[in-house]
């Protein structure tokens, strides 16, 4: 659906292309961290998936989440040496930026 689509491997490429931005060693002073603030923003978009959706087949619905999944277990590869830190200001906006795209991803799949 859509983890093995083009767009995902490209924003995954472009992921890759962007740990620079995690190579920082200036921590946050929060108390989230990278995995809260990924699964949280996944789980969010999902939710908003199904509720924009309501007429989706359960099928379709469970195979979302597996796909959901999917994409937290691979931002949990690619970010694994910060995933329990807290993400800076700057790590933030792009991790939420780049989960948004990834839900665009969902939303054209879907209709």
């Amino acid at each position: 659906m859509v983890v093995e689509s083009e767009g995902y491997i490209a924003l995954i490429e472009y992921l890759v292309e962007s740990l620079g931005l995690f190579e920082t060693q200036q921590q946050s002073s929060g108390e989230q961290t990278i995995e809260d603030l990924v699964s949280g923003r996944v789980a969010g978009n999902l939710m908003a998936i199904c509720e924009q959706n309501p007429q989706l087949d359960p099928k379709l619905r469970f195979m979302i989440m597996q796909e959901a999944d999917a994409v937290v277990a691979d931002l949990e590869e690619v970010l694994s040496a910060v995933w329990l830190r807290a993400p800076t200001p700057a790590q933030q906006a792009f991790l939420e930026e780049f989960i948004d795209l990834i839900k665009n991803l969902f939303d054209g799949a879907i209709s």
